[in-house]
Parts: C-alpha cells; sequence; structure tokens
C-alpha cells in the first residue's frame, strides 16, 4: 500500500560508478536551434536583397530611370530609357570663314552640323545689316543657289521688317537701345540624305527684340523649326534652300521676366556663339 507524506524518506546514494547519466533536456538544445533559425533568416535576406538590386543588360526599371545601378556611360548611348535620340553630330570643326564653321565631314552627321551653325548664322543679328548679311548668305550658300537666296534673306530682314523691329535702314538700334536677335539650337534630325544632298531639320528657340528702358519692342523668346536643304560641293556641305515653320513650343515656366535693365546686361555680358555643335 502506498506510504503516507507523514513518513520520513531516505535517500540512497549510490557510488560513482554506478549512477545513471544524465537524461537529455530540450531546454539545452532550444538556443543552440533559435541560433541557427536566425541566421538562416539572415542568409535568405541577404541573398534576396542581391537579387532584387542585380541589373541585368536589356532591362530597367522604368523611363526616366538609369536601371537601378546601371553605369552611365552604358547606359547614355542607348535611348531605351524614353529620353529620345542620344546626341549626335561630329567633333567640332577647326576652320572658320568670315567666322562662320566650315570644312564640315561628308557625312550625315557633318550635315547635321553644318544645318546648326547656318541656322545659329541665319539667326543672328547680323542678318539685319546689309552688308553682314550678304557676307553670311556669301559664305554659307551653295553657288548655284547664292542669287536666289540673297534675293529672300534680303527681303525678310530688310525694309519692313527691320522697321517692325525699331531698327533704320541699315539694322541699327536708336540710341540707348541695344538689339538682340540670337538662335540657340536645341537638336536636330535628318529628314533625307544621300551622297549629295542633305535635308535637316533644326528646332530652334530665339531672343528677339529691342534692350533698354525706352524699349517699345521687349526681347521675347519663341520656338520654331528650321529646315535647310544643304548639297555637298567644293569639298564642304552648302546650303540650296531653308524654310520655317513655328514650334513645337512647350509649356512656359512660372518664371517671373527680367527687367530691362537686367536683359541689357545679360546682352552685353554674355556673348553669343560662332558655332554651335
Amino acid at each position: 500500500m502506498p506510504l503516507s507524506d507523514d513518513q520520513p524518506h531516505t535517500r540512497t546514494r549510490l557510488p560513482v560508478g554506478e549512477q545513471p547519466f544524465p537524461q537529455p533536456t530540450y531546454r539545452q538544445s532550444r538556443p543552440l536551434r533559435a541560433l541557427l533559425t536566425v541566421l538562416v533568416v539572415v542568409t535568405l535576406l541577404v541573398v534576396a536583397i542581391a537579387i532584387a538590386n542585380r541589373v541585368t543588360p536589356g532591362t530597367g526599371s522604368g523611363a526616366g530611370n538609369d536601371g537601378g545601378g546601371a553605369s552611365v556611360d552604358r547606359a547614355a548611348p542607348s535611348a531605351a530609357s524614353g529620353a529620345g535620340p542620344a546626341p549626335s553630330g561630329d567633333q567640332p570643326v577647326g576652320t572658320t570663314v568670315n567666322g562662320i564653321a566650315s570644312g564640315f565631314p561628308h557625312t550625315d552627321q557633318g550635315a547635321q552640323s553644318a544645318a546648326t551653325n547656318y541656322a545659329v548664322a541665319i539667326g543672328s543679328a547680323d542678318m539685319f545689316r546689309t552688308d553682314s548679311r550678304h557676307g553670311i548668305v556669301a559664305t554659307i550658300a551653295d553657288p548655284g543657289a547664292l542669287a536666289g537666296l540673297q534675293s529672300r534673306l534680303d527681303q525678310g530682314f530688310g525694309g519692313d521688317t527691320a522697321t517692325r523691329y525699331g531698327l533704320d535702314a541699315q539694322g541699327r538700334a536708336p540710341k540707348g537701345l541695344t538689339f538682340v536677335s540670337r538662335t540657340v539650337p536645341v537638336g536636330t534630325k535628318t529628314a533625307g540624305y544621300n551622297d549629295g544632298d542633305a535635308k535637316i531639320e533644326v528646332w530652334c528657340t530665339g531672343l528677339t527684340g529691342l534692350a533698354g528702358e525706352r524699349s517699345v519692342q521687349p526681347v521675347t523668346t519663341n520656338w520654331f523649326t528650321l529646315t535647310l536643304s544643304l548639297h555637298w560641293t567644293g569639298g564642304d556641305w552648302k546650303l540650296t534652300d531653308f524654310t520655317s515653320r513655328q514650334g513645337p513650343a512647350p509649356m512656359p515656366g512660372d518664371q517671373q521676366a527680367a527687367t530691362a535693365d537686367e536683359i541689357t546686361g545679360a546682352v552685353q555680358q554674355f556673348g553669343g556663339y560662332r558655332f554651335a555643335r
């Protein structure tokens, strides 16, 4: 029969060699198991992050992104990001005639560079003065088209056009005012090309007007596209014809217009370019 709790208890101590081995407990293995679990989870996270950040050729993360780690040098020549064609054009030529770049390569890129420089020349303030206008046209025109171009440009920049901007018959601004006419190319594209002829479109923005306190024709900006037809002659690209159309014009920004003094100072301090591209 079972012993009562009131009965005295005795403890038997066995010799060392006869004592039973302690039974293993799960409490002893839990810290090691928890540590191994943490290490496995951390390792899996590191691997997952590495795979997510990995960039493979031909992949990207959307327009306007450089591919999440791809180098700029590798991405720049491609238009896959939606940024449009990469900048084009040969290296700047090393010769000028009458202050206008010349000696362009006999390539599509060379024709684009020639058209860009000719657009700058045609849109300059020098075109409003008879003597300098004739010099520019003689420099950039194909000899066979010179007479026709000269007549068109005399009508386009002289007479009523000069008067509308407040200039005199010689293209000079009134005393105390500065006449501004600058064309700034934004981009080009080839509309047609073969070994002897090229048609190039040049997207431009321009500044035109009289800078000064008493100006009734303040300097304004406009956007337009020039289409220039070029012919390869005498070892260079020369102008045979041109047309102009308005735009495309971007949405104007929320920017305060400069004062007359600020515009006059900028025009006098910042010189225009003799060449582009």
